[in-house]
């Protein structure tokens, strides 16, 4: 995909399924909108669930430039091009940044804020073997996935990981590409570990933390609670960063049970 403009707003990727209230699923760093596929036909009953790829994830547009503005900016431009003027939100790890963005920025689109294993913090550098893994490989020397398993497997030593990550890498032509912006995301990827703007959000929130996972600690319950005063924070036992491929029913669970109040 041709890059673009470095500011401008990207009219995302997006797939529906259901009718009924909307509810917008945000992905996480190198993601798309097939990771929450599990929860979107969980909810589908009831709601109008819309996935979006983030800019440079997926099938959106590439840009030149991201940070978590830049990409609430989007998720706007993508609702008023689909006619929405509310939706309750689920965004996990980096699309819960994003979310968190959007409803400082951008209260009036934001009927409820679910947050999944992020806070509104400011990370450290918890990607850079995957990035430089990612950057090391050869895709002019790939001969099948396996072989780029192979590549990657120093680097992201976990299957599990390297399988979600190579999700990416496809054909084109005779080769192999990544559909998504690598590069943009490795430039700019001090940018998406930036704590969301600090603006408060009245509107009810929930945030969903892994018991085994370090990204809502104990020490964060302060930060959220003045941004996000109406919300609470649960725990899925035995879980980590991805708790909703983990333990999808106790996830979507929560989820449905929270969207369901009043």
């Amino acid at each position: 995909m041709r890059s673009e403009v470095k500011n401008a707003a990207a009219l995302l990727h997006s797939e529906s399924r259901g009718e009924g209230p909307v509810v917008v699923l945000l992905h996480g760093l190198f993601g798309s909108v097939s990771n929450l596929l599990t929860l979107a036909r969980h909810l589908e009953s009831d709601y109008r669930v819309i996935r979006m790829d983030l800019r440079n994830h997926g099938k959106s547009p590439h840009r030149d430039y991201m940070d978590i503005p830049s990409m609430a900016t989007d998720v706007v431009k993508t609702l008023e091009e689909l006619g929405i003027q509310g939706a309750a939100f689920l965004g996990h790890s980096l699309g819960g940044k994003v979310a968190m963005q959007l409803a400082a920025s951008q209260p009036a689109y934001v009927e409820k804020l679910i947050v999944a294993d992020i806070a509104p913090v400011r990370y450290g550098r918890g990607h850079d073997a995957i990035i430089e893994g990612l950057l090391a490989m050869d895709l002019r020397s790939l001969r099948n996935r396996e072989h780029a398993d192979e590549q990657l497997k120093s680097a992201v030593p976990e299957l599990a990981i390297r399988q979600f990550l190579l999700k990416n890498l496809i054909r084109e032509g005779d080769g192999w590409a990544w559909r998504m912006n690598l590069s943009v995301i490795a430039d700019c990827y001090d940018l998406l570990r930036d704590a969301p703007t600090v603006e408060p959000y009245s509107g009810p929130t929930l945030f969903i933390r892994g018991e085994n996972s370090r990204y809502i600690i104990d020490d964060n319950r302060v930060g959220i609670m003045k941004q996000f005063p109406d919300s609470r924070i649960e725990t899925i036992a035995g879980t980590g960063h991805w708790l909703h491929a983990e333990k999808p029913q106790e996830f979507n669970s929560l989820v449905s049970g929270f969207l369901a109040e009043s």
